[in-house]
């Protein structure tokens, strides 16, 4: 049954991360660094630092939607793959944009997944 959660749950988060992405990328002025991914990682690193944090600290979540929204939804909204391909595409056309985008993942990225655990825990450290 484990696979069914994970299944649905990453079918769901593949969707997602394309209407987010589409939408974002589409809506800001900033065409040339692609802010949907930088969006829906950061999103997506608050949620499953949030959600392991409560799990771990204050709640028992339930195993079968840790699977369902970590493994699967999370695990596909966000995207390792399409950040280093398109860190790799800024690269080639403007070293200058590439640094931008790829901090502003990593960066804001750790920021989110650090605020993530604060509010999961209750507590800072």
């Amino acid at each position: 049954m484990k696979i069914v959660y994970i299944a649905l749950g990453g079918a769901l988060g593949a969707l997602s991360r394309y209407f987010v992405s589409k939408f974002v990328n589409s809506h800001l002025p900033f065409g040339y660094i692609p802010f949907g991914t930088v969006i829906v990682n950061v999103v997506g690193a608050f949620l499953l630092s949030f959600l392991m944090f409560l799990n771990i600290e204050r709640l028992e979540i339930s195993r079968s939607f840790l699977m369902f929204f970590g493994t699967g939804f999370l695990g596909s909204f966000t995207t390792f793959s399409t950040f280093t391909y398109e860190s790799l595409s800024l690269f080639l056309t403007s070293p200058f944009r590439a640094f931008c985008y790829f901090s502003s993942n990593v960066v804001l990225g750790f920021l989110a997944a650090f605020l993530g655990m604060v509010l999961g825990r209750g507590r800072v450290l």
